[in-house]
């Protein structure tokens, strides 16, 4: 047995725990979701609109089977990167109660790593680059929803049209920065359309009939700069995609048309503990495996600097 193996072991019902964790400030997942692979490395299937296409398989009887065309197939390297982090537990306080004290040691481990895929997944999908020409407007001006000349379900029939029109799908999935809910939640346009619902309140729920987005989820987590200075990760931008559904227990495939994926090595999460020198403080660690990628540029819209 090597040294390595000697000094860290896996425990089972930490990382089971970690298997089962969530967090709803954190909406990421939803548009880059986890989908598991077996290599650190390698290449996954980058989607263009040829993908998202609609073929006839209809069969006569006695006549040659549907064959597809022979599309280009396009790759896009990956490497995973570990991310740890660790909770420190004082023999004392593990004497007043071990299990306890370890899961929430656990979680808070997870939650650091989980913060950290985050941040990743918010620059990735509010980086005007990173999306296709049609696929992103920054608006300014009386354009942004702030301003009561803005119109924003224009803005987002827009988005949903131009996401349609190249990949024959209506998006599925909708984040909207914690800023751009709250210009949303007070816009004349949208408190206009619900003024007779039973609250009169704008929730989720009332935006995903406005805007026919069946998944829209409100981003919001926040970060703490080295002087404390608390900002929103997803600022104030909104994220409109189509994200491939979640098949009920059957893990999604990087073969799938979609938005963006989060690949995680299978098996992870996964937790440990380890003494520190000394011996009076045992540390509880969560580590975890993964990459996110966009996969399918074309199924995303970026609304940029909604708020002024």
């Amino acid at each position: 047995m090597s040294r390595q193996s000697q000094l860290r072991v896996v425990d089972p019902v930490l990382t089971t725990l970690l298997h089962g964790y969530t967090n709803a400030e954190f909406v990421g997942i939803n548009l880059f979701p986890f989908v598991p692979v077996k290599k650190e490395a390698g290449k996954i299937p980058k989607f263009g609109v040829e993908h998202f296409k609609a073929y006839n398989t209809e069969r006569a009887l006695r006549a040659n089977s549907n064959r597809l065309p022979a599309e280009a197939r396009t790759t896009h390297p990956f490497t995973l990167t570990e991310h740890d982090a660790s909770y420190p537990i004082d023999y004392r306080e593990a004497q007043e109660d071990i299990l306890n004290t370890e899961q929430f040691g656990a979680f808070m481990a997870q939650s650091a790593v989980m913060l950290r895929h985050e941040l990743i997944c918010a620059e990735l999908a509010t980086t005007v680059a990173n999306f296709p020409v049609g696929n992103k407007i920054e608006l300014s001006g009386t354009g942004q929803w702030t301003h009561a000349s803005s119109n924003p379900i224009k803005t987002v029939r827009d988005a949903v049209e131009a996401i349609r029109k190249k990949i024959v799908k209506r998006p599925n999935t909708m984040i909207l920065s914690a800023q751009s809910f709250a210009a949303l939640q007070d816009h004349s346009l949208i408190t206009d359309r619900i003024k007779y619902s039973q609250l009169g309140v704008v929730t989720v729920d009332l935006l995903k009939g406005i805007f026919g987005i069946p998944n829209i989820y409100v981003a919001d987590a926040v970060k703490a700069n080295d002087k404390n200075v608390v900002s929103d990760i997803w600022g104030d931008n909104t994220v409109i995609a189509y994200v491939a559904p979640a098949k009920s227990n059957v893990s999604r495939s990087v073969f799938e048309p979609s938005f963006g994926y989060t690949l995680r090595k299978e098996g992870m999460p996964e937790a440990d503990k380890y003494e520190e020198e000394g011996g009076k403080v045992t540390l509880v660690r969560s580590t975890d495996n993964y990459t996110v990628e966009i996969v399918g540029a074309s199924a995303g819209y970026l609304i940029a600097d909604t708020n002024g």
